[in-house]
């Protein structure tokens, strides 16, 4: 009985471990792995259609774009390795245009496998592979590429996505593109206002005068015939910002750094160089007073015809004019102080043929001070007075010389 249980019992133990042995574990687990590979190199090739079918100008319509949430864009760059349009703008490319596929992040498990598929399976694909901590991780021993930071914040690139990236240049109306072959592009008839140019491995039809399409936020002045600033895109900037077109796109700009300037000037961008500089404060207004001191020129007349009257001052029937330059102030003639009983009173009764009012000039440097009589002839002789003021010249049975005579400043009988 004993003899029967231990033979049992070594059966048992026997089986067991035949059955749970490593060598017939093998199989299962190679089974596993080759499913995960076959799944991960779908996932690659996936990419590599989609990527392809941007690069012809198609689509590619699979599940498994929508599976491995696949997509394929064109992003382009200006020289400063900012985003910018993907388009020719006042016949102007982009310095950098890529078509870029990508695809949901892999388990971090799937890193080493995902580089042996690409290894092995896409050697001269370039660059394609893992995004990890801003470098595309590629295959085998290529090392890794670098990726813009502007790309990365743009498309919200991910640890363990797959990224495939490839450069190209965008084709402008004035390159001109030979067929290899008369056949080539024959059959391709382009409507008006269009060019065709062979682009993507294919003919097409682009449009012939790229100004019209000014991109970004400009827009065709027909009057100038070029593209200007759209100010009806123009952004409203928060508080010390200023709205400035970079590479035909508005931006808000700050001050960087936060510009310091001295007393009574302020910070103003200088939008050639995209700087700020210090100016005059406009708001600040100094009241600049040029002619402080004022210099009254000394007015001589013939003794005794100015007595009671200040050689350093305007008379009553005077006004001052001060010249900007040299602040000195000449004395003239005031018409509108006729009236008045101190420089002559009633006009009425210097009126008619024979008489006429006239003012008494001490001098023809004083005259020559009065732009209204500028050229005439100035009467100081003794039957006109040289009192600086208005007086009446009475000619008798004569009459006035209309002609020479220009009342009220000058008066000559005929």
């Amino acid at each position: 009985m004993n003899i029967f249980m231990m033979i049992l019992v070594a059966v048992f133990m026997v089986g067991f471990y035949m059955i749970s042995s490593p060598s017939q574990r093998v199989p299962e687990q190679e089974t596993e792995y080759a499913i995960r590979m076959s799944d991960l190199r779908s996932v690659a090739e996936c990419a590599v259609a989609a990527h392809n079918a941007k690069i012809r100008g198609t689509s590619f319509q699979d599940i498994c774009i929508e599976q491995n949430s696949v997509a394929s864009q064109s992003v382009c760059m200006n020289a400063s390795k900012r985003i910018t349009e993907c388009a020719i703008v006042r016949d102007r490319a982009p310095e950098y245009s890529y078509i870029i596929t990508t695809t949901a992040p892999l388990q971090d498990g799937d890193y080493n496998n995902m580089l042996e598929i690409l290894e092995t399976n896409f050697p001269d694909a370039g660059t394609f592979g893992i995004f990890l901590d801003g470098k595309i991780m590629l295959g085998g021993i290529s090392g890794a590429a670098n990726v813009p930071d502007a790309i990365i914040d743009e498309l919200e690139l991910q640890n363990g996505q797959i990224v495939y990236m490839t450069q190209y240049e965008i084709p402008t109306t004035t390159n001109v593109i030979t067929a290899t072959t008369a056949a080539n592009g024959q059959d391709v008839v382009c409507p008006i206002g269009t060019i065709k140019t062979y682009r993507f491995s294919r003919w097409q039809c682009i449009p012939f005068n790229t100004q019209t399409d000014c991109g970004g936020d400009m827009i065709w002045d027909s009057e100038l015939q070029t593209c200007v600033a759209d100010e009806n895109k123009k952004p409203l900037c928060a508080e010390q910002q200023t709205a400035v077109l970079v590479d035909s796109v508005w931006e808000c700009v700050n001050p960087f750094p936060e510009k310091a300037c001295p007393s009574g000037m302020i910070a103003r961008l200088n939008y050639s160089t995209l700087e700020w500089e210090c100016v005059a404060d406009p708001s600040v207004t100094n009241n600049i007073k040029k002619c402080e001191t004022v210099t009254i020129s000394p007015t001589f007349g013939i003794v005794g015809t100015t007595a009671g009257i200040s050689s350093s001052s305007c008379t009553d029937c005077e006004r001052a004019i001060i010249n900007p330059d040299t602040c000195a102030t000449t004395c003239v003639p005031d018409p509108t102080k006729i009236t008045d009983p101190r420089c002559y009173g009633d006009t009425d009764a210097c009126s008619g043929p024979n008489r006429a009012i006239y003012f008494g000039f001490p001098n023809a440097s004083y005259a020559a001070n009065v732009s209204e009589i500028n050229g005439l002839r100035i009467p100081i002789d003794s039957s006109h007075s040289q009192n600086r003021k208005f007086n009446c010249l009475d000619c008798g049975d004569g009459e006035i010389d209309s002609e020479q005579s220009v009342p009220p400043y000058i008066a000559i009988c005929k």
